[in-house]
């Protein structure tokens, strides 16, 4: 069985401003074999499930961090720019560490890598979808529904968060838990955690002088000691919690989000996917996850909801939003489309509820 997929994609690339951090639209080129269901690999363990402690993390990241932004055109509803960190600083780090850059699952020539890499250094198409649908909900409004827990499975750049997390710094909320789920901790590290604080950084430029100055007219943030303080200070100031998880969807990895204390308000939580069913193991999988999550608020009286972005078809793989439509129904979940794309690699965006 083959255990590694790279494909080529159809329409403008989504990094388009970036020449070694090339990202296009889709797992939908050349098609793999068949037989290769892109998840598990035979006799090779999955990651187990890990929780990462955000200090710790802190501590691991380099001196500055190279970054590029994405801007989103939110439909006639402005835009937003999110930030993300250039691949090619996380080869420098990798490199300065004395690590094979080229060894990172993820930094080679692949965009998954079955059991060993999950996509998640690249931001994926899809995830885009998820943040203008985001946008249009207008979260974190006066008289919108108050969140508490905001998870993102298969986070990788985390995209749909860090635009969530944007908007909660641009109002007034507080007590909210941001819960980052990839297969990879390195991506966690490297690219998910540097994204969070790049984006507190560039909203909070203008406000702090400390920050004015340290960002470099090359594109880069120095991370000094005092601008990673000032950052837990915002968090904890705001009540903002932000949680890591790495490892495979397992019965232990929906506990450990389960866990995870929320107010007994009435608040809700959402769950996001973006691309996270591109095989048959891979829907199934994130189906059983996104159902036990929605039970387990349900049985605590709250509510929870869940939005996945996906590709109409993800060829030679076997996943499709369709088929995870018709399980999802089959189980007994609520499932509304929200967006459709039908120019170049079709896709869509639905919301998932427990009646």
């Amino acid at each position: 069985m083959s255990d590694q997929f790279s494909f080529s994609f159809s329409g403008e690339d989504i990094e388009a401003d970036s020449q070694t951090d090339t990202k296009s639209y889709g797992r939908s080129g050349p098609q793999p074999s068949t037989s290769a269901s892109a998840f598990p690999v035979a006799g090779k363990p999955l990651l187990p499930a890990t929780c990462h402690d955000v200090k710790e993390m802190l501590s691991k990241l380099p001196s500055k961090v190279a970054f590029s932004l994405l801007d989103v055109d939110l439909d006639g509803q402005g835009n937003i720019q999110l930030p993300r960190r250039e691949l090619w600083d996380v080869r420098v780090q990798l490199m300065v560490e004395e690590d094979d850059a080229e060894a990172e699952p993820g930094l080679g020539n692949h965009d998954v890598k079955t059991g060993v890499y999950e996509g998640g250094f690249k931001s994926w198409e899809s995830s885009v979808d998820l943040v203008k649908v985001l946008a249009s909900s207008q979260p974190f409004t006066p008289g919108a529904k108050k969140l508490s827990k905001i998870v993102e499975l298969g986070c990788g750049t985390a995209l749909p968060s860090l635009a969530l997390f944007q908007w909660a710094m641009d109002s007034t909320v507080s007590s909210v838990s941001f819960i980052f789920a990839d297969y990879n901790p390195t991506v966690l590290q490297l690219v998910t955690l540097p994204n969070l604080i790049l984006a507190w950084a560039i909203y909070h430029q203008e406000r702090l002088p400390l920050l004015n100055e340290a960002f470099s007219s090359e594109g880069e943030l120095d991370l000094i000691p005092e601008i990673l303080e000032a950052f837990q200070e915002f968090l904890f100031t705001r009540e903002i919690s932000l949680l890591f998880f790495s490892g495979a969807w397992s019965p232990e990895f929906v506990k450990m989000i389960t866990d995870v204390p929320s107010p007994a308000d009435g608040s809700a939580t959402v769950i996001l996917g973006a691309e996270t069913i591109y095989s048959p193991f891979a829907l199934r999988s994130f189906l059983q996850t996104i159902l036990a999550l929605m039970r387990h608020e349900k049985a605590q009286s709250k509510v929870a909801e869940v939005f996945v972005g996906a590709k109409r078809l993800y060829f030679g793989v076997g996943g499709s939003l369709d088929d995870f439509v018709v399980q999802a129904r089959e189980r007994g979940a609520l499932v509304e489309q929200l967006r459709e794309e039908t120019e170049g690699v079709r896709r869509g965006v639905v919301r998932c509820a427990l009646p």
